[in-house]
């Protein structure tokens, strides 16, 4: 038996057989790869449980020295919400009409078809903003090194796209640049950087998205 300087406990997942493993993997396969990113939201409305079972789920996620440098902050106020497409907006009309986007990066975008408005802050009737922790802080005030903070906190979102997704739920990796808007207007300290927006809800009845598909299997594999 190993000796340990901290607490262990046991840990013993159950062990499948082939089979199953590979039918539950084809399955979950079959789960998310029906997910997509939505422009279009309806307003109807969600309820709160389900953005927290969702962060619940994000906060599962493996992190630099299980520090969990995230925090997730939930908006359903619609002031708030009209403050940040405002000033989403902004940003966007530098990127979309103000020369920001270089034209290579216009030609990667052009299938997706997007623009600065961001109407769809406001309808979605919640918008989640995951904040980074550059640093921890202790109660005296003196900061903690915190590490692999964008490796952790990448993952942490990916688990609640995908939480979100198990629920029905449809969201979009929103990433207005520069977002320290967000940080101001979420009156967030200044050791957290927003790292992604997510409007959250259910598509709009008439949505619709690109018709895209995904690298094959050959082209993921190195």
């Amino acid at each position: 038996m190993t000796s340990h300087n901290h607490p262990f406990v046991p840990y013993r997942p159950e062990r499948l057989p082939a089979d199953e493993m590979i039918r539950r993997g084809e399955e979950f396969y079959a789960h998310v790869d029906r997910r997509r990113s939505v422009r279009s939201f309806s307003p109807d409305p969600v309820p709160r449980e389900c953005i927290d079972l969702a962060v619940l789920a994000a906060n599962t996620a493996p992190s630099g020295a299980h520090q969990q440098p995230w925090k997730f902050v939930v908006i359903g106020d619609p002031a708030v919400k009209r403050r940040i497409r405002e000033a989403a907006e902004i940003e966007e009309r530098q990127n979309y009409e103000g020369g920001r986007l270089t034209p290579e990066w216009r030609t990667a975008l052009a299938p997706l078809e997007t623009t600065s408005d961001k109407g769809y802050l406001e309808v979605a009737p919640w918008l989640v903003v995951c904040f980074a922790e550059k640093y921890g802080t202790r109660e005296d005030g003196s900061r903690v090194k915190h590490y692999y903070v964008n490796e952790s906190v990448g993952i942490a979102c990916g688990l609640f796209i995908t939480a979100l997704h198990t629920m029905g739920l449809s969201t979009l990796t929103h990433t207005p640049n520069p977002m320290a808007f967000l940080g101001t207007i979420c009156e967030r300290p200044a050791n957290e950087r927003a790292y992604i927006l997510f409007p959250v809800g259910y598509p709009a009845p008439d949505a619709e998205v690109p018709d895209l598909t995904r690298k094959p299997l050959s082209r993921v594999l190195g």
